[in-house]
């Protein structure tokens, strides 16, 4: 039996969580920044960082195995009020750039995961209409086996792709439902969505189909920050709230800016740590706990 996600929200039930479990993209955005190759223990400090200055102001931390979750435990970088998520996914794609596909980590211990102090493992799927659903069932499947020999929640990140095939159209706003809609039948502990329209334009059209996401997925989902430009993500959160979000789980908006800081601890406190208090007190008044679902 899957645990509760009472270990990843805050005391009113929402969801305030910080990603860093970001692998060759972050290495891409040092990149951007430095001249000579980024190691992999750059990446590493930055999530020990991350870990050591954001947990104290987030309720759970996602990292991933490859460059993260043994250092931070090492370090003891993770205060106790701020669970662990390990990310199960493979990302599959070029060095430097994003991932194009992904797979079960099979690094990835799910017993291993749980006896280290994760509270919840995550997958992401990357997710196109002209895709088969059967093979994207069949890889879901596979993670919440993971979830259910470690007893931990379950939680699945959908990002919407154009089609394979360019001649088709795409319309990314109805996409993001009928993902959500597939997602239901997997029976996620917690889903992790895109945000509508990047949360620009019409707030009351990101409001709407927030509405229509929380009805799609009929269970606690949060959203994420990528593609979402820094300045308006509060307000994106907010509105995913008032259409029954229970909160966030983000990584870019809330540090992304930072990487290229000379001293990076010193950033995370004077820029980050105030965009999270803030994020936390929109979720705390505005997002649907996630225990009401």
């Amino acid at each position: 039996m899957r645990a509760p996600l009472t270990n990843l929200a805050r005391p009113s039930g929402a969801l305030a969580m910080v990603a860093v479990d970001q692998r060759e993209a972050l290495r891409g955005m040092f990149a951007a920044h430095h001249s000579a190759p980024v190691t992999d223990a750059q990446l590493t400090q930055f999530k020990v960082d991350v870990a050591r200055e954001l947990s104290p102001f987030a309720s759970a931390l996602l990292v991933d195995q490859e460059f993260g979750i043994d250092a931070i435990i090492g370090e003891k970088a993770l205060v106790d009020t701020c669970g662990l998520i390990a990310a199960a996914d493979l990302l599959v794609g070029p060095p430097g750039g994003a991932a194009t596909e992904t797979a079960i980590d099979p690094d990835v211990d799910p017993r291993r995961m749980r006896d280290i102090g994760s509270v919840g493992l995550k997958f992401l799927v990357l997710w196109r209409n002209d895709e088969s659903p059967e093979i994207r069932a069949k890889l879901v499947e596979d993670f919440n086996n993971l979830c259910e020999v470690s007893g931990l929640p379950s939680i699945i990140e959908i990002i919407v792709k154009p089609p394979l095939d360019s001649s088709k159209s795409f319309n990314r706003e109805e996409e993001l439902i009928i993902a959500a809609r597939e997602a239901a039948t997997w029976k996620p502990d917690l889903y992790k969505a895109e945000v509508p329209f990047y949360g620009e334009g019409d707030i009351n059209l990101v409001i709407k189909n927030a509405e229509r996401i929380s009805e799609a997925i009929g269970s606690p989902w949060v959203v994420l920050s990528n593609g979402v430009k820094q300045p308006v993500f509060n307000d994106a959160v907010k509105a995913c709230a008032m259409g029954g979000a229970s909160g966030f789980l983000a990584g870019r908006a809330v540090w992304a800016d930072i990487v290229g800081a000379a001293d990076i601890p010193k950033a995370l406190r004077e820029t980050s740590i105030p965009r999270l208090q803030r994020l936390a007190e929109i979720v705390d008044t505005h997002a649907k706990p996630w225990s009401s679902w």
